[in-house]
């Protein structure tokens, strides 16, 4: 049986904690505008803390929770649903956006403003994670501090992947599961951050013949045949109990059923491809085979 809980409490790269008041204090004493910046997207504040630029952070959008000290900036709301007032009430002078934030009239509304607008490209890779971390390094005029950390990443990825190399043939078929809303299966096919993090960490996507995440019939799931069932910790659709998981008509006839074989993962650690990707690299391994090869 496998049932691991992963919260992303450490990191290969540390991202320890921090004094926004202390610091917000001092800038506000200094005058320094460079430090009003909003930052929209978990992996880009992540980046933004571990370049040691913190102390610049004056507001964060509802996926930036870690480390668990941005919990303290006011919140301009859910990534993909902004509203301009809402992002431009904190009186930003320089926005850092995740590829994908909106929606579009929204995002229209705030270029359009007199604020500095850097959108920062997504990443499914290694190369994408370095890309994230160099454009908001360049964007943040921090790029020693970037190199530095591209360093560190590169390194700790790298040896991650490698740890999780195995044999076609001994790896474990995984099915992500977004959501189980109305009873209905939705995961991921190629393109996704779920289906990167399951290849990186030596799996086999179970469902990988179509793009993007998407509602599957349940005789689909059962064809799948998936040896592991991997889903995001937090509550709702997202965190549906073991009994109620395995009881699903769609899951009820799998191998990973059988074996009743679940891995949870904190959402932002497993799919926010930043400076903690090789951790969730490592933690997937080990639940999927047991800590190696």
């Amino acid at each position: 049986m496998i049932r691991r809980i992963f919260k992303g409490a450490g990191g290969l790269v540390a991202i320890g904690a921090f004094a926004l008041s202390a610091s917000a204090e001092q800038n506000a004493a200094s005058g320094n505008v460079n430090a009003d910046v909003l930052s929209i997207g978990g992996s880009v504040t992540e980046i933004v803390v571990a370049l040691g630029e913190q102390h610049r952070l004056k507001a964060r959008d509802t996926t930036s929770t870690y480390p668990p000290a941005v919990a303290q900036l006011p919140d301009v709301g859910y990534m993909r649903a902004l509203s301009p007032e809402g992002v431009l009430s904190v009186d930003p002078a320089l926005i850092l956006s995740e590829e994908g934030a909106g929606p579009p009239e929204a995002l229209e509304v705030i270029r359009a403003a007199d604020v500095a607008f850097v959108e920062v490209p997504d990443a499914l890779s290694l190369d994408g994670i370095l890309q994230k971390i160099k454009v908001i390094g360049a964007a943040l005029d921090v790029p020693d501090k970037a190199a530095k950390l591209s360093a560190g990443v590169s390194a700790a990825l790298s040896t991650a992947m490698a740890d999780a190399t195995r044999p076609e043939g001994e790896k474990k078929r995984v099915l992500f599961v977004l959501s189980t809303q109305g009873g209905r299966i939705n995961t991921s096919g190629t393109g996704t951050a779920a289906d990167a993090l399951i290849r990186m960490a030596g799996g086999v996507n179970a469902i990988g013949d179509f793009e993007g995440y998407k509602q599957v019939s349940d005789e689909a799931v059962g064809q799948a045949a998936p040896d592991v069932i991997l889903m995001m910790d937090r509550g709702g659709d997202h965190g549906v109990a073991d009994d109620e998981l395995f009881n699903m008509p769609a899951i009820r006839i799998t191998p990973a059923a059988q074996s009743r074989s679940v891995v949870r993962m904190n959402g932002l650690l497993m799919l926010g491809f930043g400076p903690r990707t090789a951790e969730a690299v490592d933690s997937l391994n080990a639940a999927l085979y047991g800590g190696g090869n």
